[in-house]
């Protein structure tokens, strides 16, 4: 082959690469029945004929702009109040593309595992439906609060777009939506009567670190594992591909069969089957770096938002001693992405789970990650709803069905952070302590005296002399402290409370908000 046909071919393989489009088409995130952020500058993008010029049209506002050299387009209108319904138009020079009803009003990402994904009614996965689920669902008629579930693709290469489209909430929809997410809207649309938009981004198992940018967790050393990891597993996963693939094909067919039969002889869509085979593709694995971020994160980016809600964490068992650096990866990553500045982080912390602790303190990867949660709280902007006792009556279930209150709090956070409204959040914080004689003063943030026992005296508090081992301690308010001790350790330097998966849980304001897991030590 000489020079010129070596550089024909080598352009033919530049133009096949390139992606060609022929029409004038906005991001899969512009559609029908959807909500724009108010009072921000609304980002508006999707690709044409490189060169193109696109003529967006909303409301009484008229951009244009021409697509770039590989076909992609991006203009900004502007700031506009809550609203609606309008009509948003995207103009090309061979098509054209109207977008009805569309709100203006709040925009929250919701994002994490499955306790994010879980939704309102059962359908068709059994560990879904919320407590009261026939007549929450009989009472969704909240036609402003809308609703865009991310298709679950994650990907080892970032994606320009995602799947998905927008569902009025209604008796008839609300069934698949994230249950608190929903309760969240709910509960700030009756109180502000605007639309609430929620882009749905969440993958059930699915670990904090596939939700990050690759370049993100390669600046971080200590991250840098995950990544070593990752790459093990590709290469061997490329290695036996041959093998492994017709093999996963092969149990996928005969599974697939096997739920049909048992769906039409029980006409039961909920019925438990065994579990679907395992796709040994790490691009695709939830539980690996960025794959999350690339295929269900980036293609958001810049969508006009208010803030985020976050509901991970259980799937972090293998790096949480890591979690706390996780999420600082995490937050400024989406922070910087989106580009809206240091805009509201919402998160939840792990709820109870399991049998009740029988030691006085029990550490574990769970222990880790609520500490780490609490930490977090150090970040600008971020707020926590504590989910200690959320379990209730059922620790045994990791998906706890009491999302109404998940809602109510995680709405209290945005009414505060978000919106600047001079409302508590949180439960008692610890602060500070002080020993005396055979007993330990602990001190709380804020410094009221609104703080309650929930089950009639204070249970959850462990002590340790400086031999550290600790033991189950009494406990009683005066004042606006809290006094613990224990005849078994006559010189106290340390107290923990609520340190175990499932603790005896007790401490709370008066509205029912709940203190989080503390220690007084470092050991």
């Amino acid at each position: 082959m000489n020079k010129a046909s070596k550089r024909l071919f080598l352009v033919g393989l530049l133009m096949a690469a390139m992606p060609v489009f022929a029409v004038v088409k906005p991001s899969n995130l512009f559609g029908e029945q959807m909500v724009l952020q108010r009072d921000k500058p609304i980002p508006v993008w999707g690709t044409a004929k490189p060169g193109e010029k696109v003529t967006v049209l909303f409301n009484t506002e008229k951009v244009k702009v021409n697509a770039d050299k590989v076909g992609h387009w991006l203009v900004r209108l502007k700031a506009t109040s809550a609203g609606g319904p309008f009509n948003l138009e995207v103009r090309g020079k061979k098509n054209s593309v109207l977008i009805k009803e569309v709100y203006v009003g709040e925009v929250w990402l919701c994002s994490g595992q499955s306790n994010m994904v879980m939704t309102v009614a059962k359908e068709n996965r059994s560990w879904c439906g919320v407590e009261n689920e026939a007549e929450e669902v009989a009472g969704a008629n909240y036609p402003k609060i809308r609703v865009f579930n991310v298709d679950t693709k994650p990907n080892r290469v970032v994606q320009k777009d995602v799947m998905g489209k927008w569902e009025v909430c209604s008796p008839k929809t609300v069934g698949h939506f994230s249950a608190a997410a929903y309760f969240f809207a709910k509960e700030l649309f009756n109180r502000y009567e605007i639309p609430f938009g929620l882009i749905t981004s969440a993958y059930g198992a699915s670990t904090a670190e596939s939700w990050i940018n690759r370049e993100c967790m390669e600046r971080r050393p200590n991250l840098n594992y995950l990544l070593d990891n990752d790459q093990t597993k590709w290469d061997k996963f490329v290695a036996d591909s041959a093998k492994t693939m017709p093999a996963y094909r092969d149990r996928s067919a005969k599974y697939n069969s096997e739920v049909a039969a048992l769906t039409a002889s029980t006409g039961d869509v909920t019925v438990k089957k065994q579990k679907a085979p395992k796709n040994p593709d790490p691009s695709i694995d939830q539980h690996n770096p960025y794959v999350c971020y690339n295929g269900m994160i980036a293609p958001l980016f810049p969508y006009a938002i208010r803030g985020v809600l976050w509901y991970q964490g259980e799937s972090n068992g293998a790096s949480a001693k890591d979690y706390r650096e996780i999420m600082e990866t995490l937050i400024g990553n989406w922070r910087d992405s989106f580009g809206q500045g240091d805009f509201p982080f919402i998160y939840v912390q792990l709820a109870n789970y399991g049998k009740p602790m029988s030691k006085p303190v029990e550490n574990g990867s769970m222990m880790m990650v609520r500490e780490a949660q609490v930490q977090n709280l150090s970040i600008p902007n971020t707020a926590m709803v504590v989910a200690i006792e959320n379990a209730g009556n059922d620790p045994t279930n990791i998906h706890p069905k009491n999302k109404q209150e998940i809602g109510y709090r995680l709405a209290l956070c945005a009414r505060k952070i978000a919106y600047g409204e001079d409302v508590e959040c949180s439960g008692p914080m610890y602060d500070r302590y002080e020993v005396k004689g055979n007993s330990m003063l602990l001190y709380f943030k804020p410094n009221k005296e609104d703080f309650v026992a929930w089950c009639d005296k204070l249970t959850g508090f462990a002590i340790a002399g400086e031999d550290k081992l600790f033991y189950w301690a009494q406990a009683k308010f005066v004042g606006k402290t809290i006094v613990v001790w224990s005849p078994s350790v006559p010189n106290p330097v340390a107290v923990r409370y609520c340190w175990g998966t499932n603790p005896p849980a007790s401490l709370a304001n008066k509205d029912g908000l709940w203190a989080p897991n503390f220690r007084t030590d470092n050991w």
